[in-house]
């Protein structure tokens, strides 16, 4: 008897709720059972509430490693959307289960054994993908018509300090303020507005008097003050809109350079829209006006004058991890009696970060030890004269003319 797999997805709560996944999979077993396949339990796959436009999915990716494995001789999935809502991801699935002698068996669909058949199973999964692209501009023109009018159930949820409210049949969804949290949210604007403190001393404040976040707990980061100042919610009118998708830029992270094998990561990702593309949603204002928009001053005039700011990047900067712990080094200064000294510095050993309990004991490098020691090692593996000249420093502007007559010297079989 052929030992098969079954796979099965449902993409929205909905469907989750509904429970169209068991009867996916009922309709799988009963052809399974009727086609001679023998399918234990622990080979049933489900997905549920996944996307078809991605290939990261739990379900999906057992599958594959049970297909590597060599343990099935089939898999046995309801129809190709199921399988994926793109076509060149259905083609990418089948072909990598058929080189490893695995096939394909949509239970809705012709099987391809004839030119035919093949044609037919192409123009469906081509149809599956122009229905999602139809379904998704839909749905974001939908949102966007019920924003334009007011509702509040377009927005993803409510940020801290409010509670979000369901629609009923009396009335529409809404905010409801939830007091203890829009008070934290206005001493958080008062300290940095009225008081001047800056994130990071609001952000221990808050943890040395154990303020509860959202999910109850009592240590806040960085990131949620400074999300929090930059929130149009507070000054009452919430936005729609604010993020879009756009294609991920394929870049070697740090994640990455650290890890033997890449991590799976989607093909898009969210970006920031301009704020004259929002559409304002009025909701209860947990700060006045002239608060919010003193907080937006000091947010930007800090990011132009800030001491930390970087106006010169350094060679390795973003580049060089810690190699005891694998957090990021970092830029940093000190001021000698003659002259400031740049340092590489672990982010895992700033005890102010997390707590007061740092999470490394690494010391910080000296900038040009480190760099001098990289160009050595890079000048020695270099070449071309132009590129060597560019292991030495690290001025372009400076460099160009240089660096063009060393290529033109070079190219000619001349010295300069």
């Amino acid at each position: 008897m052929k030992t098969a797999a079954i796979y099965a997805r449902v993409s929205s709560d909905q469907q989750k709720e509904d429970k169209t996944i068991n009867s996916q999979t009922a309709a799988l077993m009963t052809f399974a059972s009727s086609q001679g396949f023998s399918v234990p339990a622990e080979w049933i796959f489900e997905d549920e509430g996944f996307s078809g436009a991605t290939l990261i999915r739990p379900g999906l990716e057992r599958v594959r490693d049970l297909v590597a494995e060599g343990q099935i001789q089939a898999v046995l999935v309801l129809s190709p959307d199921r399988l994926s809502r793109k076509y060149a991801y259905q083609v990418l699935l089948t072909e990598e289960w058929l080189r490893h002698g695995v096939e394909t068996i949509f239970i809705k669909a012709p099987q391809s054994q004839t030119p035919e058949d093949q044609l037919l199973l192409q123009f469906q999964g081509m149809i599956a993908e122009y229905e999602r692209a139809q379904i998704l501009e839909r749905s974001r023109r939908g949102k966007r018509h019920r924003a334009k009018q007011g509702e509040i159930s377009v927005l993803s949820g409510a940020p801290y300090g409010y509670r979000y409210m369901r629609k009923t049949e009396e009335r529409a969804a809404y905010y409801e303020v939830i007091e203890e949290q829009a008070e934290v949210v206005r001493q958080v604007f008062d300290l940095y507005t009225a008081q001047a403190l800056s994130i990071g001393a609001i952000t221990r404040r808050l943890n040395e008097v154990a303020v509860p976040t959202r999910k109850g707990q009592s240590c806040w980061e960085r990131s949620t003050i400074w999300a929090m100042l930059r929130n149009p919610a507070y000054r009452g009118l919430a936005c729609f809109g604010k993020t879009q998708e756009a294609p991920r830029q394929r870049r070697s992270s740090r994640a990455v350079r650290m890890s033997s094998r890449p991590p799976r990561r989607g093909t898009r990702t969210q970006h920031e829209t301009p704020p004259d593309q929002w559409i304002q949603i009025p909701v209860p204002a947990l700060v006045d006006e002239q608060t919010f928009d003193l907080a937006q001053e000091r947010l930007q005039d800090n990011k132009k004058f800030s001491p930390r700011r970087t106006v010169e990047p350094s060679i390795l900067q973003g580049l060089v991890h810690c190699a005891e712990c694998g957090y990021a080094l970092y830029r940093t200064s000190t001021c000698s009696s003659a002259r400031k000294i740049y340092y590489y510095r672990c982010l895992g050993s700033d005890a102010w970060r997390y707590q007061g309990k740092a999470r490394c004991n690494a010391r910080p490098i000296r900038l040009d030890l480190l760099e001098d020691t990289v160009c050595v090692g890079a000048d020695s593996n270099v070449t071309h004269p132009a590129d060597r000249i560019l292991t030495r420093g690290w001025k372009p502007a400076a460099f160009v003319p240089t660096v063009d007559k060393c290529r033109l010297f070079a190219d000619e079989g001349c010295s300069p």
